[in-house]
């Protein structure tokens, strides 16, 4: 088995390689992050999370395993090791989390594939139903810069841009030698194309798809809930997300959830909602500009108050298998992000924002907090771990065998 010392390196917030000792204690932490249901389901339910591997969909993942107990299939994309390079993050966690269910007596499956693909649905559609039975509970979670459409083969790429006229915010980044520096960039705006291939990537269109496809197939069990991961986020943010182009897919997403809802209700006597989720260091989030720096300040303001993806979808299973009443807004969403939205929360993140530069920014984030979390991502920075010492790059994909 191939061993080696694992250094992080990275091109911003980018991260060549992982580390696997690392990404499987972080998997650990989340998991023992789950405090015990205060009543067990009388039965397994069956769940698949499309997304599993990283942010909110591995925490969805490992809380619905941690809380609930769920049996089930998870469905990502990652890449496997090489002689040059590790496996990418996800890889490592799902081997983590695969083997963390099995020592709890949990049944779960992952798959390795193209989440939008047809493919993928029949194999998810034949293992429901040779070996798990009808669907309880789906969580989507799906963060990807390209989709092709099964139906036309048309690929579509998301675009990362204001609406209406170009953007200018603050940022944060961060030198070779890790020194940071605030700087303001500008974003031009999105053409009609870009709007709509982001909303053919990122809005609820393969949701439904997912869903037609175990419905046609008569695997969605009686009372079947579905909630698809959402963000809505702070007003200094605004112009890049909630009003750019992802903020177009997201309002899709919502109207997805709202047509399947009147028609699962009818079908199943089910329900489908839109998870609006509170503000965290991702893969995805780091790359979009200001959000860094947001993160960072929101953490100087809150400190520990912040809520981890792990507890807010603790929260979220809660709601969905009745443990607590389904709690949505008026627009149907159930919203998990009232700590960071806070009026006081934002008028104080907004302070700090507005005096943000190069030499105050220490003093008014949590810089290193913001750091570590990043590296975390990829493994790093996660203390037990010793790092001078070579570790195994070669693990195996978890065996789907029962």
């Amino acid at each position: 088995m191939s061993e080696r010392v694992i250094t992080p390196r990275s091109r911003g917030f980018l991260f060549l390689d992982s580390h696997p000792a690392g990404c499987a204690r972080l998997v650990q932490e989340m998991w023992q992050a789950v405090p015990a249901a205060e009543e067990a389901p009388s039965s397994a339910p069956v769940a698949l999370v499309i997304g599993s591997s990283a942010g909110y969909g591995l925490a969805a993942t490992i809380a619905g395993l941690a809380r609930v107990g769920i049996r089930g299939i998870g469905v990502c994309f990652e890449k496997p090791p090489t002689e040059r390079r590790t496996a990418t993050a996800g890889w490592y966690r799902t081997a983590a989390t695969a083997e963390l269910a099995r020592k709890n007596g949990h049944e779960m499956v992952f798959l390795n594939g193209d989440a939008f693909s047809d493919a993928m649905k029949d194999e998810v559609a034949e293992l429901l139903r040779e070996r798990f039975g009808r669907l309880d509970h789906l969580v989507y979670s799906v963060a990807a810069p390209r989709r092709t459409d099964p139906d036309t083969g048309a690929t579509y790429a998301s675009a990362l841009k204001p609406i209406g006229e170009s953007y200018r915010t603050k940022t944060l980044a961060f030198d070779s030698e890790g020194t940071p520096e605030v700087k303001e960039v500008e974003t031009q705006p999105a053409t009609e194309d870009d709007i709509a291939q982001t909303v053919a990537v990122m809005g609820g269109a393969d949701w439904e798809r997912w869903i037609d496809h175990l419905a046609d197939r008569e695997l969605l069990a009686d009372g079947f809930t579905t909630a698809a991961l959402s963000y809505i986020g702070s007003p200094l943010t605004d112009g890049i997300y909630r009003q750019g182009t992802i903020g177009a897919a997201k309002s899709h997403l919502e109207a997805t959830a709202r047509t399947l809802n009147e028609r699962l209700e009818k079908l199943v006597g089910g329900r489908a909602v839109t998870s609006v989720n509170g503000a965290a260091v991702t893969q995805s989030s780091t790359a979009i500009p200001g959000i860094a720096l947001y993160v960072g300040l929101l953490r100087g303001v809150l400190g520990d108050a912040m809520v981890p993806p792990i507890a807010q979808l603790t929260g979220l299973w809660d709601q969905l298998t009745g443990a607590r009443p389904l709690d949505v807004d008026d627009d149907g969403r159930v919203r998990l992000d009232a700590w960071e939205l806070n009026s006081a929360v934002q008028a104080a993140v907004t302070e700090r924002w507005d005096t943000a530069t190069t030499e105050s920014i220490t003093r008014l984030a949590d810089l290193d907090w913001f750091h570590a979390e990043v590296q975390r991502l990829y493994g790093f920075a996660v203390p037990g771990i010793d790092y001078s010492a070579p570790t195994a790059t070669q693990v195996p994909w978890p065996d789907a065998a029962p």
